[in-house]
């Protein structure tokens, strides 16, 4: 215990300037594995210690104190101790150490998941995110567990604020697969279905060696989304995806291929008998609640189609015509649709029709100028971004190595470009 007591006052001694810091850093590195043996007994010298000054010191030892077993007990008085290293340690420290206060921070989250009270888990599990990022634009390792406690805690706004952020830069590929499936869950979620759709496409477009089962995951939700917010879904992947997403995803998610077959033949009892027939298999995938968002969709869809056809129509004939139980129901949906902007009608209550009208925007608003500005200006940014990284890839070495190993036998640059002209 001598040794730790000398530990601890030199960590005390050593976290003022960045040379002191680097030279603490070294000395932690070495006690690490005498740490470890004496885990059992260091949680009475973090009492010794500040987390907001000490805090590479205190990560390293509170990782040692957190790497045995927990039991249910020990989490609660953990968890408090997790909680307010996070909110006070300096990110300039713990980030000279970044794959200790990963691993700390998600001992944390393994701790708040037994107690059952991932809410305890959300502030401090985003306040870690923001310090471990070097930008907005880095997706650390916690992301996804940030975004899972988010999920379970049903926390959905404060899991769109990291949604919100472009990512350039990724970590780990599996990261970056959670995070937009949790992410894209936390979207449905707040019913913001587009952004939903991009987080779940990014998941099963991106590149993949192998099949992995959050692909798969993804693919299913991806396809009922499409229906829901498209009305419709193409079960051709972009070229850009991989081969193995384009080979193995389809044939893995039959049941949701011919569930967007059937919705496309717009027959609505067709795809309820087809729901009902396969209902244990959605609900075993937990999708059902989204099955069914997409039958509902179908009468949406059908009453748009008559906009095209129709200026004026009864509630009767457009229960009918969607076949709704009744006049009662289809006004219900055509409210709901008006309310939500998907379609423009006026309702006339004493006769029961409906007039449709056309888009009353003239996209010459000040508001409408912004968004069209604000739009604009997001598009030069990224454009900026991408032309900056095309030029970082094509001076890599690595990337260089790779593209003259793979280049084609032939230079086509040998021969003409322009077909010449034959004389028969």
């Amino acid at each position: 215990m001598n040794a730790v007591e000398a530990l601890v006052a030199q960590i005390q001694g050593l976290s003022g300037s960045v040379a002191d810091l680097s030279h603490l850093h070294n000395l932690l590195k070495q006690a690490d594995d005498s740490l470890l043996n004496e885990s059992t007994r260091l949680l009475p010298f973090l009492d010794q210690l500040d987390p907001s000054k000490h805090s590479l010191g205190y990560l390293f030892i509170l990782r040692a104190c957190s790497s045995g077993p927990i039991s249910k007990e020990q989490a609660g008085e953990l968890v408090l101790i997790f909680s307010r290293f996070i909110s006070s340690c300096a990110a300039e420290q713990i980030r000279l150490a970044p794959e200790k206060f990963i691993s700390v921070c998600k001992r944390f989250k393994d701790q708040v998941m037994l107690l059952e009270a991932p809410l305890r888990g959300v502030g401090p599990m985003l306040t870690a995110v923001r310090k471990l990022q070097s930008s907005s634009e880095h997706l650390t390792a916690l992301h996804p567990d940030f975004l899972q406690l988010a999920l379970l805690a049903k926390c959905y706004k404060t899991g769109l604020s990291v949604l919100e952020d472009d990512i350039f830069e990724v970590d780990q590929p599996r990261d970056l697969f959670l995070y937009c499936y949790y992410g894209g869950m936390i979207c449905i979620g707040q019913k913001c279905y587009k952004k939903a759709l991009e987080l779940l496409h990014n998941a099963v477009t991106a590149p993949m060696s192998t099949v992995n089962a959050i692909a798969v995951e993804a693919y299913k939700k991806y396809v009922l989304i499409s229906l829901i917010l498209n009305g419709q879904f193409s079960s051709s992947l972009p070229k850009y995806s991989s081969s193995v997403a384009q080979r193995n995803l389809k044939n893995l998610c039959q049941p949701y291929i011919e569930l967007a077959t059937s919705y496309s033949s717009g027959k609505i009892s067709e795809l309820e008998t087809f729901v009902q027939t396969n209902e244990e298999k959605f609900e075993s995938d937990n999708n059902l609640g989204l099955v069914k968002q997409v039958v509902s969709s179908m009468y949406k869809r059908n009453i748009q189609r008559l906009t095209q056809t129709y200026l004026t129509l009864s509630l009767q004939d457009i229960a009918n015509t969607v076949q709704l139980n009744s006049s009662k129901e289809a006004e219900i949906h055509v409210l709901q649709m008006i309310q939500d902007g998907e379609i423009y009608a006026t309702i006339n209550q004493k006769d029961g029709m409906v007039r449709f009208l056309e888009d009353p925007e003239q996209y010459k608003t000040c508001e409408m100028i912004e968004h069209i500005d604000s739009s604009i200006q997001r598009i030069m940014v990224l454009s900026n971004k991408l032309t900056a990284m095309d030029e970082h890839m094509s001076c890599d070495p690595l990337y260089l190595a790779k593209a003259g190993r793979e280049r084609q036998r032939y230079d086509f640059d040998d021969f003409d470009t322009v077909p010449q002209r034959f004389n028969i």
